[in-house]
């Protein structure tokens, strides 16, 4: 295997750097590799930047350490041993207590398929390889924003850009216009603008605004959605071809 640039695996792994003691409160990463040097060379530069970090050789023992470690993101690449990391994903995502954890892949370059999968079954990002650091810092401190940002069980409001969506009063407001709403388009638009960024799958949205047992037709989504742009504006809602859709701004 070609080594990172750079890279010494023989290294000791760095101390966490003084930004991160001062009553900042350290994340912990969990990295799920069946590759000692990946692991080591991500493991050494998550360090690097203050993360606490916990690895995994595959995605049967990844689900393993979570549940022990409770990180606050999972790094996971797809081929494995064991148990790949599409579906040591679709596990976590079923444990109430990691359906909040942004979970992010490695991927092959040309691995449209495994891309694709990987969100379908909750993934928020993939990484793709050969892994560039500043790359991966960045956007691992990304999706630990988008996650501190908001948060469904702390808050009634959320607010992005222009958009503040008031929950216990099911309205929204634009700038200074107010729009009333029907209930499923609330619930959609909460949903998605709860985890800005991240792709929800049709069948998440199904299973959490309708449950898993109310049979609606295929269409219902897509003119939620539409009505949801006729209110709010065609640019924060997108949609991922195939997969779903994400809130962005």
């Amino acid at each position: 295997m070609i080594q990172p640039p750079n890279f010494e695996p023989n290294l000791p792994l760095p101390k966490m750097q003084n930004s991160m003691k001062q009553g900042v409160p350290t994340k912990k990463i969990l990295i799920v590799d069946d590759e000692p040097d990946i692991l080591e060379f991500l493991q050494y530069n998550l360090r690097k930047e203050g993360y606490l970090v916990v690895t995994a050789p595959d995605g049967l023992q990844a689900i393993q350490v979570a549940e022990r470690e409770k990180p606050n993101l999972i790094l996971l690449d797809i081929m494995m041993p064991e148990m790949d990391g599409v579906e040591a994903c679709r596990l976590l995502r079923s444990r109430k207590e990691f359906d909040d954890t942004p979970i992010a892949f490695l991927t092959a370059r040309d691995e449209d398929f495994s891309q694709i999968a990987a969100l379908d079954v909750g993934g928020d990002d993939y990484i793709t390889k050969p892994i560039k650091p500043r790359v991966l810092v960045s956007r691992i401190n990304a999706l630990l924003r988008r996650t501190s940002r908001v948060s469904e069980e702390e808050t009634r409001t959320i607010s992005l850009h222009d958009l503040v969506i008031d929950k216990d009063k099911v309205l929204v407001f634009k700038g200074e216009k107010t729009i009333e709403l029907p209930r499923k388009e609330f619930e959609i638009l909460w949903l998605l603008a709860s985890k800005p960024g991240r792709v929800f799958t049709r069948e998440e949205i199904f299973d959490k605004i309708w449950g898993a047992d109310v049979i609606v037709g295929n269409r219902t989504i897509d003119v939620h959605i539409r009505k949801l742009r006729e209110h709010i504006g065609e640019t924060y809602i997108k949609t991922m071809k195939g997969i779903g859709y994400k809130f962005d701004f």
